[in-house]
């Protein structure tokens, strides 16, 4: 970025497994995000984010979505095979606190239309980007696919595996109408300010897909009430009819995110993160069928 006199560097809280993340500060006091993968699949997502957030750009400013989102503003070659650290512009507000969501409504309300903002969006968005797009059935056989490649490994709870496979053959509740999709949302990704959302990040995962993924960082953290609200507010955004098995369907998809989190551990040979997703698994098991016995 020429003219960019670098003050200040940060290491920032989002560096994880595919990417060194730190935040630049200038001789003006902004703030930029500079991302550098570690991997050569991370720095593909990277490339194929970049057109996406141009879509994205042109959508808040066409008033199609009311969040703004990060703009790459650089780029620098690694030199490996990982691909380029790309700079963005840093999204206003403050990551999104979910202990401190109160149902009624102001901020939780504002996060489901937020929410329902995105699956508004044309499919084209994504598409345009050659990024992926599912029917309803395929991602229900993608779903599928994840799940036999869990068992074969030995480290899906059977009462588990078991769970999920009924309620992915279970077809009634996979009739649903793909959308855009985040693809990887949570509170991290969420940024606020003036009890409002602001800005959304982080959107590699992107893709046409079935919605509830987005709410299953909700379904398993938020309290009832607090659901509740968001929901509601996502409904009332929406056009399309209700969907009876969306927040079905986003429970199952927190419970598989566990596994997805193991399978990750098994693809990068890292023995920490399939022992921390084994344990995952496990209380995940203890707490649904304890529940379901004390029914």
């Amino acid at each position: 970025m020429p003219g960019l006199d670098v003050y200040d560097v940060l290491r920032s809280p989002h560096t994880d497994a595919d990417f060194e993340v730190v935040v630049v500060k200038d001789a003006t006091g902004r703030r930029w995000i500079v991302r550098a993968p570690k991997r050569a699949a991370a720095g593909a997502a990277l490339e194929a984010e970049k057109g996406l957030l141009g879509a994205l750009a042109r959508a808040k400013e066409a008033g199609i979505v009311t969040f703004d989102v990060p703009h790459p503003a650089g780029a620098a070659e690694l030199g490996t095979d990982e691909g380029r650290a790309v700079v963005y512009t840093e999204v206003r507000g403050a990551p999104l606190l979910l202990a401190a969501l109160q149902p009624g409504p102001g901020l939780a309300a504002a996060v489901g239309q937020a929410l329902a903002e995105i699956h508004e969006l044309p499919v084209a968005v994504v598409e345009d980007q050659g990024l992926p797009a599912y029917t309803a059935e395929e991602y229900r056989e993608r779903r599928l696919t994840e799940l036999d490649a869990g068992i074969q490994t030995g480290k899906i709870p059977p009462r588990l595996a078991d769970r999920w496979e009924r309620q992915l053959e279970n077809v009634a509740w996979w009739r649903f109408d793909p959308t855009v999709v985040h693809g990887d949302m949570g509170e991290h990704q969420v940024f606020v300010a003036d009890g409002t959302v602001v800005g959304i990040a982080d959107w590699m995962d992107a893709r046409v897909a079935d919605p509830a993924d987005d709410l299953a960082w909700l379904v398993a953290s938020a309290p009832d009430d607090v659901l509740d609200s968001v929901v509601e507010a996502y409904h009332a955004r929406r056009r399309e009819l209700r969907d009876p098995h969306l927040l079905d369907r986003a429970r199952l998809a927190s419970e598989m995110a566990l596994m997805r989190w193991l399978m990750y551990g098994v693809r990068t040979d890292n023995a920490d993160i399939v022992s921390d997703g084994e344990g995952m698994l496990t209380d995940l098991e203890a707490m649904l069928f304890d529940e379901a016995e004390e029914a």
